[in-house]
């Protein structure tokens, strides 16, 4: 699976501003990447054929400039409509720079721009009390706006193909939709097509995966496979309480 950034055709700006055409590039390059046959996550699938999701851009990953913009559009995407009742939803936010990354810069900025998330989401929510604030917490998920998020990274140096996207990015989906899906019964069986479409894609499944629970999901979020004992450069602080996602 490919997806070439230099074949995207943005639509024309009327505007003739770069960063709605870097937008419309970014845009169409996602669709491409999740649209593709071999792409194995039917999460993601469902919300871009659902139009439940919000993509939006930004100039780099981990910028001081960025944090405040990005937190905005969380929290806002926490209280829309389409987070609080679409089955398959996802917050995409795609950065223009650094481009090139290796995988674990990627990492490192990754959870660079969750900490400053963070340190700005304290001062006015409580983490969500229905998972744990601790990244080696088998019950850790992060949280904005007092909602639980699962993070997926994605980059061009990625090792797991299904996370290669031209672009850094990453992709937050509500916690609250995996519990739904496993209530109602849909979980397990989602869950194993979807590994099997990895397995197909890349021969492997991806080592980092593990139910929610039974390990800290923190070690899937870069896509990287980590070491034993890996801890991310993360700490929630003042103002807390106490993977693709459809497979972790």
């Amino acid at each position: 699976m490919k997806t070439d950034a230099t074949k995207v055709a943005p639509k024309a700006d009327r505007k003739g501003g770069t960063a709605s055409l870097f937008a419309d590039a970014v845009r169409g390059a996602f669709a491409s990447f999740v649209t593709d046959t071999a792409f194995p996550c039917l999460g993601a699938k469902a919300a871009l054929n659902a139009g439940s999701y919000v993509l939006l851009t930004y100039e780099e990953l981990a910028s001081p400039n960025v944090v405040h913009s990005l937190h905005a559009d969380l929290v806002a995407f926490t209280k829309s409509e389409i987070a609080r009742t679409s089955e398959y939803a996802s917050f995409i936010a795609v950065f223009r720079n650094p481009r090139p990354i290796v995988e674990r810069t990627f990492e490192r900025l990754l959870w660079s721009q969750l900490q400053q998330l963070h340190d700005l989401d304290r001062e006015k929510s409580e983490w969500d009390p229905n998972v744990s604030s601790d990244p080696d917490d088998p019950h850790f998920s992060f949280s904005i706006g007092g909602h639980a998020y699962y993070v997926i990274g994605l980059h061009e140096d990625s090792s797991r193909l299904a996370r290669r996207f031209p672009w850094p990015a990453m992709v937050f989906n509500p916690h609250a939709q995996f519990e739904k899906l496993r209530s109602d019964g849909k979980w397990r069986r989602m869950q194993e097509t979807i590994r099997a479409r990895d397995i197909a894609l890349q021969g492997s499944v991806n080592p980092m995966l593990s139910d929610f629970g039974k390990a800290s999901e923190a070690r899937q979020y870069s896509g990287r496979q980590v070491e034993e004992g890996w801890h991310p450069e993360f700490q929630a602080g003042a103002g807390t309480s106490g993977g693709c996602p459809f497979a972790h």
